[in-house]
């Protein structure tokens, strides 16, 4: 196979106007076209269980029995009554489910018109994923370090307000979805937005070991890069099917893992997708449920790799933007000086953990504990991340 050879976003070339000659329907095309703004880990839509209700994303609804999460809220907010005008189920959530919370606030210090976001578990995840008591943690560090995030209000651990542990953060707006993002760009991308956000990872890289209220997370007792490598080919020994292009992707990162370099506190799926933008550029960045300690290049290397720039695989700072431009935001604030020649590793890295995951995301599918076409999808790009892996490991590789 010739170099270049499909490379384009998995995607696109199953488009709906593309659906004829890929000989796939136009359902399953228009499927993958939204499959590509859900890529988190996907983003697919997961029927709420607590309260019952079939609402789907974007709709709107009043539930039958708010009260005891009006008490909650009343509570914490010192409030003398509070009304849930209506909620709303936000796109996005593989892992977990967000919901808008349009309220009405009488006295207290959060008197008035309100929009909170309540997030709680979806109803299966991955081994990764932090719970929702440690992802409140994670955001209120990281908030607290001039992180750009929503801002954590309060973490309910009582199962009787909602089902499920949650905690209720501030709601923010702007777009998230990659492939708007990428597609609105223009030939050079946004230098702004692409400053700001390497200026914002850099924040957060600041935060060191030890942090007493993140003593959850594990910390690594060898290269992460090893210790990562371990983790994925556990995994893959627990398949029936063999992957023979992962593996040796794998030994390919073993062979040539970096040395062991500054520990620092990692977002690990910082990228076009999980960030809102707006016009003014960065607003928030989102999902912090795979936070944990390693080498701030496997942030760096996961945001600029080729499979999160969706339609612009010709702008190395997330499909968004220039490499120089992101970097450039990202030495403003860090002390730590990044190579280009650096990201080459970690580009493959995360290429290797993304079809990790997507084999993950289908097994949720194919287990039955989530059934959901899109997370059957996401196991679907695994033959164009694997052609991916073979051009950046091979012969002409950096």
């Amino acid at each position: 196979m010739k170099p270049g050879l499909l490379r384009r976003a998995p995607w696109k070339s199953l488009a709906p106007e593309s659906a004829r000659v890929t000989g796939i329907s136009r359902k399953l095309a228009q499927a993958l076209l939204k499959l590509s703004d859900n890529m988190t880990t996907g983003r697919p839509y997961n029927p709420m269980s607590t309260p019952p209700t079939t609402v789907r994303d974007g709709e709107t609804f009043v539930a039958p029995d708010d009260q005891p999460l009006v008490e909650f809220i009343r509570e914490h907010a010192a409030a003398k009554r509070v009304v849930i005008q209506a909620r709303q189920r936000l796109s996005g959530g593989a892992i977990q489910e967000n919901w808008l919370l349009d309220l009405l606030i009488e006295g207290g210090p959060w008197a008035g018109a309100r929009r909170w976001v309540l997030r709680s578990d979806a109803l299966s995840a991955l081994p990764a994923s932090l719970d929702r008591e440690q992802e409140f943690a994670v955001l209120q560090v990281v908030h607290q370090a001039g992180v750009k995030v929503p801002r954590p209000l309060w973490l309910c651990r009582d199962m009787r307000v909602h089902g499920r542990v949650f905690f209720l953060m501030e709601y923010v707006p702007g777009v998230a979805a990659g492939r708007l993002l990428s597609a609105g760009t223009g030939p050079q991308g946004r230098a702004q937005l692409a400053a700001q956000l390497g200026a914002n990872l850099a924040r957060l890289h600041q935060v060191r070991p030890p942090c007493a209220t993140l003593d959850f997370l594990p910390m690594p007792t060898r290269s992460p890069a090893l210790a990562t490598i371990d983790a994925y080919r556990h995994y893959l020994d627990t398949l029936a099917d063999a992957y023979p292009v992962l593996e040796w992707g794998l030994r390919w990162c073993e062979l040539h893992a970096p040395h062991n370099g500054t520990l620092c506190l990692l977002h690990r799926d910082y990228r076009t997708g999980n960030y809102l933008a707006s016009e003014q550029g960065l607003e928030a960045v989102l999902d912090w449920e795979f936070t944990g300690w390693g080498d701030p290049c496997e942030d760096l290397g996961w945001f600029t790799a080729r499979c999160w720039r969706f339609t612009r695989p010709d702008l190395e700072a997330g499909g968004i933007g220039q490499l120089e431009d992101f970097l450039g935001g990202y030495h403003e604030v860090s002390p730590l000086r990044i190579e280009r020649s650096q990201l080459h590793y970690w580009q493959v890295m995360a290429t290797l953990r993304w079809a990790v995951i997507a084999l993950q995301q289908g097994q949720r599918h194919l287990s039955g504990e989530e059934p959901s076409i899109e997370l059957a999808l996401t196991a679907r790009l695994l033959p164009e991340l694997e052609l991916d892996i073979l051009h950046m490991t091979g012969a002409e590789a950096p």
